[in-house]
């Protein structure tokens, strides 16, 4: 075999695997090439005194758009905190959970915070910091209904997606006498509690929020933890020194009680214990 040879299915290799990775992540496989540029967007920051963060506006409670038709939500909060702390202006970017992480990649973005977790596929072409907040499925109900345990789910009616996560999660716990009345799909099972037929709902916290800001009125509040998942911010691959920035004011916002704040105020619980 010649040199130029050998070269060539290295070359041809290579491009398979981003071909099969970018398959598997939903991101072109050239921005799954490494990156030639310098890594120094935690200078560029601090020189132009402004910091570009990718957000949601359609995924309550985390981002959506309020009634005056700014941002509002978890993730837009911490995306101006951390702003805030690093002594920046904010530009807040809308992103979907297709463009989030190329957004990031091709330097649209130098933050994304945005429900996102972590996974190994995702861990090969974006950096993350360590979590902020926690994502989960839970048991929701008006406040004015007495659930402190999942024995008191008992007597009581619960609606669920059929085959969905909390579903799974609900079977594990739910006690002798609860009557989960199973839906197809989740806007049936939003659609049955809404209306009253069921006196809580099995969903995530994002389902939820939706809830709470479409219908007020229901008071709807957490009641009892599924399953809980975090979200982390994510970072441009090898931007280590914003990614330690970015730790630090985490770190210092775990301590000094805001992270839980920000989750309690958010999504009716604190953070409790994140991953580093």
């Amino acid at each position: 075999m010649t040199l130029a040879t050998s070269r060539a299915r290295t070359t041809t290799s290579r491009r398979r695997v981003l071909a099969a990775l970018a398959a598997a992540t939903g991101i072109s496989a050239a921005l799954l090439a490494p990156a030639a540029h310098a890594q120094n967007a935690l200078d560029n920051i601090l020189k132009a005194k402004e910091i570009k963060i990718a957000i949601p506006t359609d995924y309550p409670p985390y981002g959506f758009v309020g009634t005056d038709l700014k941002p509002q939500g978890l993730d837009v909060e911490m995306a101006q905190y951390i702003a805030t702390k690093m002594g920046v202006k904010v530009e807040l970017i809308p992103v979907t959970s297709a463009n989030r992480i190329p957004y990031l990649q091709t330097q649209k973005a130098d933050l994304v915070i945005s429900t996102l977790g972590k996974n190994p596929e995702r861990e090969k072409v974006i950096d993350f910091t360590a979590a902020y907040a926690p994502f989960f499925q839970a048991v929701f109900a008006s406040k004015s209904l007495n659930i402190k345990s999942f024995a008191d789910l008992a007597g009581k009616t619960v609606a669920v997606t059929r085959g969905a996560m909390e579903d799974q999660e609900l079977a594990k716990v739910a006690p002798a006498g609860v009557d989960v009345k199973r839906f197809e799909d989740h806007a049936a099972s939003i659609s049955a509690f809404v209306s009253g037929q069921t006196q809580a709902i099995a969903t995530s916290a994002s389902t939820a929020g939706t809830i709470m800001v479409k219908n007020p009125n229901l008071q709807t509040e957490y009641k009892l933890l599924l399953k809980d998942s975090p979200n982390f911010i994510g970072v441009a691959k090898g931007e280590d020194k914003l990614r330690l920035r970015v730790n630090e004011i985490i770190a210092e916002a775990r301590k000094s009680g805001d992270i839980d704040k920000l989750s309690s105020k958010w999504l009716g619980r604190p953070a409790g214990d994140l991953p580093l």
